[in-house]
């Protein structure tokens, strides 16, 4: 029996990634009701948007969903008595130390997830008590690891680091993808890019067409000395690298990213001036979906790439 499905409740171990402005409820409850597990992102939502969706969601779907929560949110302890009151079950949290909130989730029946980019973080997640973790590879968008490890370098690794079920992230756009992760010792995977330039998603057209458009190396990670971030190569990420190959301050990068740049690029599609976060495998997308069909293809493509190395021999 597969321990991400056993312990989400979900017919399929695929996650949609709880993404800044795209993991709005239609996004989540689709992929609930295809058999996967739906995130709302409430990182990019005030709390009192992120109720809103919670009851939205109820009324869309029976089944398992979560939220994801990253721990830097301004206003953590408030969004956490929110999911407590609201009886949220699943919640994912991410860019920090999961230690003091996992207790608090598991008192009021929440499973626990937590994303981590090294095997070292792996190993404090356990100790932390959460109960299951997202190893996130390199080639994912948005907020990335310091580490800059692959996918299929930091799989194995945190495998071998905790006895968790592990779920892989970063890189993962197909079915091959997907059985790559398994064989490597992952349980599952977290889907994002995928899932953000979905007909569901709250992305604005303009990002999604962008990001359906790009090549192979038209994303790259930059921002370094604030949070490794990786982002489409337009106007505001050539002011992002110059001023950072010039040895631009922390504070110099903040005034150039000015607020609310990842709004105004993927939710408002100011794909020019925009933070434009998406992953390496966009490049591969080429068409917007529902997302109960980039499901069925996942599993599909899965299943065909299972049966394909069952007959090669050597």
């Amino acid at each position: 029996m597969n321990r991400i499905c056993n312990l989400f409740g979900i017919r399929y171990p695929i996650i949609q990634g709880g993404m800044v402005w795209c993991s709005g409820w239609r996004l989540a409850s689709a992929v609930s009701n295809a058999g996967g597990l739906g995130l709302l992102g409430a990182g990019s939502m005030h709390p009192e948007t992120l109720i809103d969706h919670i009851h939205k969601m109820k009324a869309a779907t029976d089944k398992p969903w979560g939220v994801n929560v990253p721990l830097m949110y301004p206003e953590i302890d408030r969004l956490m008595q929110i999911l407590v009151s609201e009886g949220v079950k699943i919640v994912f949290t991410s860019a920090g130390s999961p230690k003091k909130y996992t207790p608090m989730l598991h008192e009021a029946g929440a499973v626990v997830a937590h994303v981590v980019s090294s095997s070292k973080f792996a190993r404090k997640c356990e100790e932390a008590g959460v109960d299951a973790v997202v190893a996130e590879g390199f080639e994912a968008g948005g907020h990335n690891g310091r580490e800059e490890t692959t996918t299929l370098t930091l799989i194995p690794s945190v495998r071998r680091a905790t006895s968790l079920p592990l779920l892989a992230a970063g890189g993962i756009g197909s079915g091959e993808a997907m059985l790559a992760a398994m064989a490597l010792g992952a349980e599952g995977v977290q889907v994002g890019t995928l899932f953000a330039l979905a007909g569901e998603s709250s992305a604005s057209e303009a990002f999604k067409q962008r990001c359906v458009a790009l090549g192979e190396g038209d994303t790259m990670l930059c921002l370094k000395k604030l949070s490794p971030t990786r982002l489409i190569k337009n106007e505001l990420f050539d002011r992002i690298s110059e001023a950072e190959d010039r040895g631009a301050s922390p504070d110099e990068l903040k005034a150039i990213l000015g607020t609310a740049a990842s709004k105004r690029g993927i939710f408002e599609g100011d794909t020019d001036g925009g933070e434009l976060e998406i992953g390496q495998v966009a490049a591969s997308v080429g068409t917007i979906k529902p997302a109960a069909e980039i499901i069925e293809q996942l599993i599909k493509g899965y299943a065909d790439a299972k049966a394909k190395l069952a007959e090669t021999d050597f």
